[in-house]
């Protein structure tokens, strides 16, 4: 054997052993790649533990539903490990969920209040069951939920009388009801041809879907100010995936994770809301309908009923307290 086989012997056996070493992370996304959670959660999480690694452990997202379709199967896909990380919103499995989902009732928090600090205030004493055999990563809301309609303006409860808008969980669709509309269940990502159709005449969430899943082609008049809750997301580790990291990767993650990663997460949904209402205002085809404090009244208490009968139905009263910091 001559030098040339004995160096090139060695350079391979440290190839694979730091190839043995790597460790990547797979991040279960159902959105396309350019959705807010990539550069605000993916990017993060991989950021902060390749750093810390030296590269050795790594989070890859895996996008549009390549570890598994739709969004209702995310978390069941981060205790199987299917994925090492997943997102998802307690909506979509909104019985495994009932205390989180408080957050997303109207009138829960002001609309000024952060909802990544109210649902970590409430999460150890109130919620933390309800996430098994994970390490939640982050918990955040959306912004505050508005009318998104395609030819109806919603100025009172009485306009949103007959009209079919899309629910996401058993909650928001007695709110709908509540206040005189048809509630109709399907995925965002299914809102776009719905609206397009008029399957649906509109829905009820975050104006930075109006961005990340391209709602503003599609409808042309928005309602802001009444407190019509907002959305919930969560991220998650499967616990084994958790367990296995490195000294330095499980201490990286714990740095990032909790309220610091949340926040960063919220505050990108937050940006988006404010970037897509800014192009709405300015684009000249749209309606875009501020309520007054009288007016926004007016839908708290059309569903004033369904938020008490929820809360009392889940043993919500703590949770909901500690929410609001009482």
């Amino acid at each position: 054997m001559n030098i040339r086989t004995i160096l090139t012997g060695a350079t391979a056996a440290c190839v694979l052993g730091l190839a043995a070493q790597a460790q990547e992370l797979k991040f279960a996304n159902f959105t396309p790649p350019f959705h807010t959670i990539n550069a605000s959660v993916i990017e993060t999480l991989n950021a902060a533990i390749s750093d810390a690694t030296g590269g050795e452990t790594s989070v890859r997202g895996y996008h549009g539903g390549e570890l598994g379709a739709g969004p209702v199967e995310q978390y069941v896909r981060a205790v199987q490990g299917v994925a090492d990380m997943v997102w998802g919103l307690p909506g979509y499995t909104s019985s495994q969920f009932e205390r989180t989902m408080l957050v997303e009732l109207p009138d829960a928090i002001p609309l000024d209040k952060p909802g990544y600090e109210s649902l970590w205030a409430a999460f150890d004493e109130n919620l933390a069951d309800e996430f098994p055999a994970t390490v939640p990563l982050a918990l955040w809301t959306s912004e505050p939920n508005i009318f998104i309609m395609k030819d109806h303006d919603i100025r009172s409860p009485a306009d949103v009388e007959g009209l079919k808008l899309r629910v996401a969980g058993a909650t928001s669709a007695e709110v709908i009801e509540a206040l005189g509309g048809t509630p109709v269940q399907m995925p965002i990502n299914q809102v776009y041809n719905a609206l397009q159709t008029g399957l649906i005449d509109g829905v009820v969430t975050g104006a930075s879907t109006l961005n990340d899943f391209k709602l503003d082609e599609v409808a042309n008049s928005y309602t802001l100010g009444a407190n019509l809750g907002r959305l919930s997301f969560y991220t998650v580790m499967n616990q084994g995936a958790y367990d296995s990291l490195s000294d330095e990767a499980r201490a990286a993650l714990d740095e990032v994770a909790g309220p610091n990663l949340s926040q960063i997460a919220e505050e990108a949904w937050d940006a988006q809301a404010e970037d897509a209402m800014s192009k709405a205002r300015e684009s000249g085809d749209n309606t875009v309908i501020d309520l007054s404090e009288e007016e926004a009244q007016a839908f708290s208490d059309a569903v004033a009923d369904v938020v008490d009968t929820y809360v009392a139905d889940v043993g919500g009263e703590a949770a909901l307290a500690a929410m609001r910091g009482e």
